[in-house]
């Protein structure tokens, strides 16, 4: 299924080799040619460089033109030099990267980048799709401006949130993983390399946390983990003492396990366990290969998601919306639950999309359990604001769904809606009989949307895997760190849960578009696994080629120079990349041959003033005060939208990153855990007062 097949793409600057090019030419539409006449123009220069050079005024209004650059355009900062180091640093991802009390590190290759054209990519398709609304803005396009900045910025979650409640800084933590109060060991040494683990909370994390405990008991090691209730077991809450004997205990049993223990004996037993992938592992992946990945003619990934199209059906009506945005009418049922499902509904509903959240108290989002700030308590389901950052814009209907009553109040959701979205592990919705068949069967426009892991097919599909599975699995992590240490988590914030949203999204408004000419619903299977590997592409080609790529810390062999340098203060930096000879001569015109003695005796945001004005891309590696107190650019482009909360009270909420010229965004708080399910049963479901008080009797509302 090709939805932009027949569609044109020009590219302005560099964007001819960049993912959002890539993303483009997956759904069918042809790269390259002039910009008279192209359905998408897409450019990484900006709208004052586009100025500068005369180009605004050649792209046709009915293109859909979108720009990815460091900064955004408009703002005050809009003419600042950057580049993936300087973005990532200005963005919060560089600053907890790396080891503690070393120089922070970036992540593997283009990561900020390939997020932010991600995200640009659902911001086209969102653009696409209101192209084709009949009414006033039908047949124009628009502007659509993205900030790497700001996408890096809006991943820093977790950040952001224990800076607004409890005045804490998240830091680097090496190869772990930090939830706000806890810090969990998460990459550790095999006796040939490196595995991603960590224990995980409640019923999802059970039965793994018990199985590795009984791995190290069958080796005959000291155990500590033995005979801990793992469905008590609460990562947020373990004392600090204790975890430090658990991780000494499985340090000391992982280092006798080889990379093939981990994935024969550790996959067999049920471990949340995986290899760090090189590169050359990548390519000879048998899963990948089963998905057939790799079948391009130059051996190198080119889908981003999979879409597999419907049956013929009369196409639905085009429904009008009350909400602003590109989406407007756009009607969403929502089963997701952790990030990447809850990001993807956010940013439909935030675009303007009516989302109506499926949850159940019996099994509650993990969002809504995570105790990270001291305004949260355990037990309770509604105050949790990691929760409220990822359900904005949201209608929550709780429904025990497998009571068989449910279907009273579900099936007619099922003909109401456009698009269904779930990320459950694979073959999860056909067990509730809400498979795409059995949708389809219902409603033959629909358009269901699944992300996983692995994918919904393969041999890996029905297995276990989180954010840190997509890294460890791609090569991310392996490519991550300083050449003669470990690896470190890349980013140390979630990455994939964060980008597999934006494809999903991105896959939802050109199926919606795609539907609305031929009648066809589909089936969207984006793999977060795929699509990290769709980030190591360029290590992919290298490995290829047979060499083996290797941690490179801050260094990247597309960057003529790049590093980062200490700034006077404590734990302070600044990030410069050089991309020319004549950058190079304007740099040491400024600090001398020394640059490190240069900076680390300045504060490190005058630097960053000082070189950008000598047009040098430099920026502070910041922290969540920098960025949410004093950033001028993120505060003109309205990176965080303060929302009420009912227990919470009002608080920062990251706003969906993408500008659009002709749509603004109005996102609303959060929704209480079933707090509109009465509503939803009487003005969606068509049910009469009287039977949504024998159903809520009858515990099917919980």
């Amino acid at each position: 299924m090709t939805p932009l097949a027949g569609h044109r793409v020009a590219t302005l600057g560099e964007m001819a080799n960049r993912p959002l090019a890539r993303f483009l030419a997956s759904l069918g539409a042809q790269i390259g040619g002039p910009v008279e006449g192209a359905s998408f123009v897409i450019d990484d220069l900006g709208l004052a460089a586009l100025r500068d050079l005369g180009l605004v005024d050649t792209i046709p209004t009915s293109a859909v033109h979108v720009s990815v650059t460091p900064f955004g355009s408009g703002g005050p900062r809009e003419r600042w030099r950057g580049g993936e180091l300087v973005a990532s640093a200005m963005g919060g991802a560089l600053r907890v990267t790396g080891i503690p009390g070393l120089t922070p590190v970036k992540e593997a290759l283009d990561a900020c980048t390939f997020h932010a054209d991600m995200a640009a990519a659902a911001g086209a398709m969102a653009a696409h799709y209101s192209r084709g609304t009949p009414g006033e803005g039908h047949g124009r396009g628009q502007h659509v401006d993205v900030s790497i900045q700001q996408v890096a910025f809006s991943r820093n979650v977790n950040g952001t949130l224990v800076w607004q409640f409890d005045r804490r800084k998240l830091d680097r933590v090496g190869g772990a993983l930090a939830y706000g109060r806890a810090t969990v060991k998460a990459i550790w040494r095999l006796a040939d390399g490196w595995c991603f683990h960590s224990l995980m909370t409640g019923r999802l994390g059970a039965p793994a946390n018990q199985a590795l405990s009984d791995w190290i008991d069958a080796a005959g090691l000291d155990n500590p983990l033995r005979g801990t209730d793992w469905l008590r077991y609460n990562r947020s809450t373990l004392p600090a003492e204790t975890r430090a004997a658990w991780e000494a205990a499985i340090v000391a049993f992982l280092v006798t396990r080889t990379k093939a223990d981990i994935a024969v004996e550790g996959h067999a037993r049920g471990i949340n366990a995986c290899v760090v992938n090189e590169p050359s592992d990548v390519l000879a992946d048998q899963h990948l290969a089963a998905r057939k990945f790799f079948d391009t003619p130059d051996g190198l990934p080119a889908r981003f998601a999979t879409l597999t199209e419907g049956v013929p059906a009369v196409a639905p009506a085009v429904h009008t919306g009350d909400r602003p945005g590109p989406l407007a009418g756009v009607r969403i049922l929502d089963f997701a639950w952790a990030l990447v499902g809850s990001i993807t509904t956010k940013t439909l509903g935030d675009l303007g999309a009516d989302v109506v959240k499926i949850e159940t108290r019996s099994r509650p989002d993990l969002s809504r359990m995570d105790v990270q700030v001291a305004a949260s308590q355990a037990g309770e389901l509604d105050d949790k604001p990691w929760f409220a950052h990822l359900n904005t814009s949201k209608r929550s209907l709780s429904l025990d769904l497998k009571a068989p009553a449910a279907r009273e109040v579900l099936d007619p959701l099922i003909d109401w809606a456009d698009v269904v979205v779930e990320n459950f592990s694979p073959g999860t919705m056909a067990k509730l009989g809400l498979d795409y068949a059995s949708l389809a069967a219902r409603n033959p426009g629909i358009i269901m949307i699944s992300g996983s892991v692995y994918g919904q097919t393969g041999p890996m599909a029905q297995e276990w895997g989180v954010d840190g599975t997509g890294g460890a699995l791609s090569g991310r992590t392996y490519l991550t760190g300083w050449p003669d240490r470990d690896p470190v988590i890349p980013g140390a914030v979630p990455y994939g849960d964060v980008i597999v949203p934006y494809v999903m999204a991105a896959c939802t408004a050109a199926a919606l578009q795609y539907r609305r000419e031929t009648g066809r619903g589909c089936h969207v299977d984006a793999s977060m696994y795929e699509i990290c590997v769709q980030q190591m592409r360029d290590a992919l080609a290298a490995a290829r080629a047979g060499e083996r790529p290797q941690r490179m810390g801050n260094a990247d062999p597309g960057v003529m120079f790049q590093d980062v340098f200490p700034a006077a203060g404590d734990d302070r930096w600044v990030a410069i990349s050089l991309f020319s000879d004549e950058d190079r001569a304007r740099l040491e015109a400024i600090t001398g041959p020394d640059i490190a003695g240069w900076t680390s005796a300045r504060d490190d945001h005058a630097i960053a003033a000082e070189l950008q004005a000598a047009g040098i891309a430099c920026g502070v590696v910041q922290d969540a005060e920098d960025m949410i107190e004093r950033d001028p650019q993120l505060a003109a482009r309205g990176a965080l939208v303060t929302l009420d909360h009912p227990l919470l009270g009002a608080f920062g909420h990251m706003a969906t990153p993408i500008a659009f010229s002709r749509h603004r965004f109005v996102p609303f708080r959060v929704p209480r855990i079933g707090e509109h399910a009465h509503s939803v049963a009487r003005e969606l479901s068509g049910l009469s007062d009287a039977r949504i008080a024998e159903l809520e009797a009858a515990g099917v509302f919980k």
